[in-house]
């Protein structure tokens, strides 16, 4: 098996588009300020701790669970690519830890497609977390980013 197969076999890729231009949605993934306006699912608030956005810069948010416990999102940025590329390490404690994501930014008109790949380091780990709803978590995510992104204007 290639090392590309190999990969495959451990990530879990989202596409979706967005209506609303590449330079809207990256200052949407990149400024603080708008990343705590949609990253959690809808029943939850983000509060952003640290955002350094430069490879090797760190980020992690809180957002408390209906449970009581907070969730701590954080990473580490390992490669940027103005405009189409983030990479990052990431933990997303209590549930996925030792995860790599991948968001690739592509113009399609006015609009903005978008490829979101969680690389998970066993494929064990992948069907794991895709048993416990990944899909459904981030999906909820980019809805929220989505219905974020018709409410703001490039700063």
């Amino acid at each position: 098996m290639s090392e590309k197969e190999e990969i495959a076999k451990r990530t879990v890729t989202i596409q979706r588009t967005f209506d609303a231009p590449l330079s809207l949605v990256w200052e949407a993934w990149t400024r603080p300020e708008h990343i705590a306006q949609w990253w959690s699912p809808k029943v939850m608030v983000t509060k952003v701790i640290e955002h350094s956005f430069e490879v090797g810069g760190k980020w992690k948010y809180s957002m408390p669970m209906p449970d009581g416990q907070e969730f701590i999102a954080e990473g580490e940025y390992m490669e940027i690519v103005l405009m189409e590329k983030i990479v990052s390490k990431a933990n997303f404690r209590p549930m996925t830890e030792g995860v790599e994501n991948r968001c690739l930014f592509k113009k399609n008109g006015n609009k903005t497609d978008f490829t979101f790949h969680v690389i998970h380091p066993t494929e064990e780990y992948c069907i794991q977390q895709e048993k416990m709803g990944i899909l459904n978590g981030w999906g909820s995510v980019f809805g929220r980013l989505d219905d974020f992104l018709q409410t703001i204007s490039i700063q």
